[in-house]
């Protein structure tokens, strides 16, 4: 059962995931500071500590349980409490929970792009010719064994294939956490766009899609998908990677 497990890539992941979902949280309360609700900031949540935002089931075991047995790999921190009774007038409140709620999403992409072109120029420089830089990035891309395999190890090895996982759960992240279904952050999103009545009728059902949420993620999809949901957005997630590539391939001069 626990044959498969690699420690450097559960590590470097682990570490990945905590600094991406501490983002995550933070940007959410810093969204809602600028709205001026300070709850989150004086509970301490407007913090990159990832002690402030861990969550036992979501930090701790869902992950781990995804790294080491072949489940979804999928984890989330405690959600930012915010007040929105206490927004601005700039906005409307429906307004203001949308872009809350969209801060999150959008932190992982641009730490998704960010990390790319940190990772990217840094293969650039390591690399001589644009195959060896492709291949380079590519294998930061699948983790610490693949860079092992090309002769790389210590500082060099963590440098790479942690830029590597950041993209990648970044961008994962920003994905999973855009879908409008229950407590995920794209139902806050789509709350503030849909007409007053059924933005009510999609909040009274929005508590119970997280059962959906579970079903979707946890029973194997179609093709070999390890669940719908990945199946669902294999679509979503080849096009934004194609696109990552491209981006790569104009940073690495190839």
């Amino acid at each position: 059962m626990f044959d498969h497990i690699s420690i450097p890539t559960i590590l470097i992941s682990y570490v990945a995931l905590l600094f991406s979902l501490s983002v995550h949280e933070a940007s959410h309360a810093t969204a809602a500071y600028w709205l001026e609700d300070d709850t989150a900031a004086r509970l301490g949540r407007m913090t990159l500590n990832p002690i402030a935002h861990m969550d036992p089931i979501g930090t701790f075991l869902f992950p781990l349980l995804g790294m080491t047995t072949g489940l979804p790999f999928i984890g989330w921190a405690k959600p930012v409490p915010i007040q929105p009774t206490r927004f601005t007038s700039r906005f409307r409140m429906r307004t203001g929970i949308s872009l809350v709620s969209a801060a999150g999403p959008a932190s992982n992409l641009v730490l998704s792009l960010l990390f790319l072109f940190l990772t990217a120029l840094s293969v650039r420089f390591m690399a001589a010719s644009g195959q060896d830089r492709i291949h380079l990035f590519i294998s930061s891309l699948n983790g610490p064994e693949a860079l092992m395999n090309l002769g790389w190890s210590g500082f060099g090895l963590v440098f790479l294939s942690l830029g590597g996982r950041l993209i990648l759960i970044n961008i994962m992240l920003a994905i999973f956490n855009l879908l409008p279904i229950g407590p995920l952050d794209g139902a806050g999103v789509l709350q503030g766009f849909l007409p007053h009545r059924w933005a009510q009728v999609f909040d009274k059902y929005r508590r119970y899609m997280f059962f959906f949420l579970l079903l979707v993620v946890f029973v194997p999809g179609p093709g070999g998908h390890s669940s719908i949901l990945s199946w669902a957005l294999s679509p979503v997630i080849n096009g934004v990677f194609t696109a990552l590539l491209f981006i790569a391939g104009l940073i690495l001069g190839i």
